[in-house]
């Protein structure tokens, strides 16, 4: 199911709220209302104005202001994305969504190899906007304090867009650490990719980003802060991930399903008795089976399928009665990464590899390794 609901578009692109983000709003709210006289002086020092609490202090009023300011925050996370997004359109890159959610807010890209002298000005985009958005919070300060003459209004919005000008200021600063996955990992990357090859550039970024994490998991622990665990499994997790995902990339890059299926197929047919089959994936150390009736493709019996028949009904059951009907298939000239995102993305092991409704091969995850592994090697 998907976790997400979209709320709208802009400039084509889908922006979505993740359920995580109907969570963290009443948190920040509380956070930022519970602090406010602490917050208000504090932003008082740094703009060097005066904040008149009358108003911010009556009632629940310092909670609705937090509430304000958490949205104004993920407005902010919003057009951060956005504006990466709007470059990489630029550059003819397809942007599926935006979505926003605890963490702040991500955009979802086609996935492509990272061209330095494409990312470089992507990933300084976000981080660029943020600082648009802070400084001109932080010029309205002033401005407000100009032209409006009731000191309780004025103090209020001081409070709001003073708060806003120093959280995209730090957004702007945060983003920037070299740390993948955030945008100056990313911009270290696109540098680095100019001097050394890219899964090269890839990885000594991904190691900074592990670091980071590590520093901040430590720092976090040591002041009981959750929030800053949370970002350092975050950050970690990411670098991992994207350090993976490019080499899988890299290594299969041109491959295609034909250079990597078996073939000839052992295959079984749709009566075949629920036992044999068994015995065959003893025998033949195959986990899977595509399941061919009269020359075509009809299914595919794997492990998992046999799992959920008990053991006493298995005696009675034939091939037809666990299969799974109509399998994903690909044709031989299909992309060996798209072979491994499908088996990814859908949890299966195997993938049958047909030419007009004829098997002629399938491809496994053992044989996506093998290929990697070889290419790694030569």
């Amino acid at each position: 199911m998907d976790a997400s609901l979209q709320i709208g578009n802009l400039v084509g692109i889908p922006v979505r709220l993740h359920w995580s983000f109907l969570l963290v709003i009443p948190l920040f709210a509380w956070i930022i209302g519970s602090q406010i006289e602490l917050t208000a002086e504090l932003i008082a020092i740094l703009f060097g104005v005066p904040i008149d609490l009358t108003l911010i202090l009556v009632g629940f009023n310092s909670y609705v202001l937090g509430t304000i300011v958490a949205l104004g925050l993920f407005g902010g996370v919003l057009v951060h994305e956005l504006a990466h997004s709007l470059i990489a359109k630029a550059k003819g890159i397809k942007i599926h969504g935006i979505t926003l959610f605890i963490l702040g807010g991500v955009a979802q890209m086609e996935e492509i190899m990272p061209d330095p002298r494409v990312e470089l000005p992507m990933a300084l985009a976000g981080p660029l906007a943020s600082l648009a958005i802070g400084l001109i919070c932080g010029a309205l300060v002033y401005v407000f304090r100009a032209v409006i003459p009731d000191p309780a209004v004025v103090g209020v919005l001081i409070f709001v867009f003073g708060y806003l000008a120093l959280l995209n200021v730090l957004l702007f600063g945060f983003n920037l650490l070299p740390a993948f996955p955030m945008d100056g990992g990313r911009v270290l990357r696109a540098w680095l990719a100019r001097r050394m090859p890219l899964y090269r550039a890839t990885r000594i970024a991904a190691d900074v980003g592990k670091m980071f994490a590590v520093l901040f998991g430590i720092i976090g622990f040591l002041l009981l802060n959750p929030i800053l665990v949370l970002i350092a499994f975050f950050i970690y997790i990411g670098a991992s991930q994207e350090a993976t995902y490019l080499r899988y990339n890299i290594l299969l890059q041109d491959v295609t399903v034909a250079d990597a299926m078996s073939s000839p197929v052992i295959t079984v047919e749709p009566t075949m008795p629920l036992s044999r089959v068994i015995e065959m994936m003893y025998e033949t150390k195959h986990l899977g089976f595509p399941v061919v009736e009269r020359g075509s493709l009809v299914g595919i019996i794997t492990l998992a399928d046999v799992h959920k028949v008990s053991p006493i009904d298995r005696e009675a059951m034939q091939v037809r009665d666990v299969m799974t009907a109509n399998p994903i298939t690909l044709p031989p000239s299909a992309s060996l990464l798209d072979a491994l995102r499908i088996m990814s993305s859908q949890n299966i092991g195997r993938v049958p590899v047909v030419v007009d409704d004829t098997l002629v091969g399938i491809v496994t995850r053992t044989d996506v390794l093998r290929v990697m592994e070889l290419r790694e090697r030569m």
